[in-house]
């Protein structure tokens, strides 16, 4: 009897200590690696600027609504958002690891919005089965919520007319108005996404709200507020590419170049070269000053999701103008009028001028930034390293939006008034998303963790 006794203490202590379970515990690190990776992804994929803001912002959407489940100092973005109604709540008597399952839907909706499906589900499962080993029945239950959550934000997120846009037709050339745009070399591209304005906005009431000013009116006449602005393109290309090396002006076009995809030509072969888009560039910065300001979990996840919504509705702001002024690049011009050698320090991007995506981009993202972070955040921007830049330092958020807008002149590709009036546009619009969408508790902030 006691030999018996004492074997199945022996079982039982093997039991239990086969199925001890270890809490399960998601770091910031786990979402800024998930972005990272379905940032490489769209790199692969060659995804349009445009395109790639709705990539970003649905999948921290549906994480964020998970966290703000759970913690209190966020709000839900149920009835802000249109047409986005309460996500499921998790099942009762089931205890739910929320960061878990915030990061369980981002990948999945992550997974849906781009074309490598496989990369992205090599990366999960990786992650899945750390997670299994760890606590299968936390990792079990906290999946299938996440699962559940990302299920209702992708039904939300397929009636953004997105779809729609796909079929309809292609832009136009209108080539017998020597105002309007022109495909550029070297591939001679028909503009993108001509229908973006079409695409269902997040915060902002339509694509025409933050309609910028006209730009100059077009005229070749010398003394024209237009062709100024045309001929500072052409002097200060031909001003900074002297100095060659040493040019701070061409570093920074380079550095803010963010075209996903680059034509070389070498004599008859033709290849591209793929980087990161301007909304995945600044998506950078908002991992550099989260990991910088020792952000939580929440806070990471909530300074991803409101910079990704307001870069998402300034892509759709700028667009809408870009095809309504439908004005043509500088190279076009230049090429026909004043030098037919003359080629701009970046590659002219496949869509009308005005205004410049990056310049909106960088004040509705920077302005944003400003708000969770604070005006003097001070950053190292090493973003552009996986690509051969080297890091540059910027003072502010709002530094480094000035320098992104200006970058536009020196690589060539853009008018002043594009830049000027651009940074503007997007600076307004980020102040609306400020304004307008409510995140936090009633502080307003969410103070950084010490």
């Amino acid at each position: 009897m006691k030999e018996r006794l004492v074997f199945i203490f022996v079982l039982a202590f093997f039991f239990f200590s086969c199925n001890k379970k270890e809490p399960i515990e998601i770091l910031p690190i786990e979402i800024h690696n998930a972005v990272d990776k379905v940032t490489e992804v769209m790199i692969h994929d060659i995804f349009s600027p445009p395109v790639a803001s709705r990539i970003f912002a649905y999948p921290n959407i549906a994480a964020y609504e998970i966290i703000a489940q759970k913690d209190s100092n966020y709000i839900s973005l149920t009835n802000q958002l249109p047409g986005l109604s309460e996500i499921p709540r998790p099942e009762e008597n089931k205890k739910v690891n929320y960061n878990l399952a915030a990061l369980v839907a981002h990948l999945e909706l992550s997974k849906r919005l781009i074309f490598s499906e496989d990369r992205v589900e090599q990366y999960r499962d990786s992650l899945y089965t750390i997670w299994e080993d760890k606590n299968n029945q936390d990792f079990e239950i906290s999946k299938n919520y996440g699962l559940r959550v990302a299920d209702h934000i992708g039904l939300w997120m397929d009636k953004d007319n997105y779809k729609q846009t796909r079929t309809m037709p292609k832009f136009t050339i209108d080539s017998d108005n020597p105002s309007r745009w022109q495909p550029t070399p070297p591939a001679y591209m028909a503009g993108i996404e001509p229908h973006w304005n079409k695409i269902r906005p997040f915060v902002i009431d339509s694509a025409s709200q933050f309609k910028p000013v006209m730009p100059p009116e077009f005229s070749m006449e010398e003394d024209s507020d237009f062709y100024k602005e045309l001929r500072e393109v052409y002097d200060i290309s031909n001003e900074i590419t002297a100095k060659g090396d040493t040019s701070e002006e061409v570093a920074i076009a380079q550095f803010w170049d963010c075209n996903p995809y680059v034509s070389v030509t070498r004599g008859h072969l033709m290849f591209a070269t793929k980087k990161i888009t301007p909304g995945a560039h600044w998506i950078g910065i908002t991992k550099i000053a989260s990991t910088e300001s020792n952000s939580d979990f929440a806070k990471t996840i909530y300074a991803y999701t409101k910079t990704s919504i307001a870069i998402a509705d300034a892509f759709i702001s700028c667009w809408d103008e870009k095809y309504r002024s439908n004005l043509i690049r500088p190279e076009t011009l230049i090429n026909e009028h004043i030098d037919e050698n003359w080629e701009p320090v970046l590659q002219t991007p496949p869509f009308p001028e005005y205004t410049s995506g990056h310049s909106v981009v960088s004040g509705a993202a920077s302005t944003v930034l400003t708000h969770i972070f604070g005006e003097d955040f001070a950053f190292d921007d090493t973003t552009e390293i996986p690509y051969g830049l080297p890091v540059r330092s910027f003072k502010s958020f709002e530094a480094a939006a000035d320098e992104a807008a200006i970058s536009r002149m020196y690589g060539g590709i853009h008018y002043r008034a594009a830049v000027e009036v651009g940074v503007k546009q997007g600076r307004d619009l980020g102040e609306f998303v400020i304004n307008n969408l409510k995140m936090t508790n009633a502080k307003g902030k969410v103070v950084l963790n010490e």
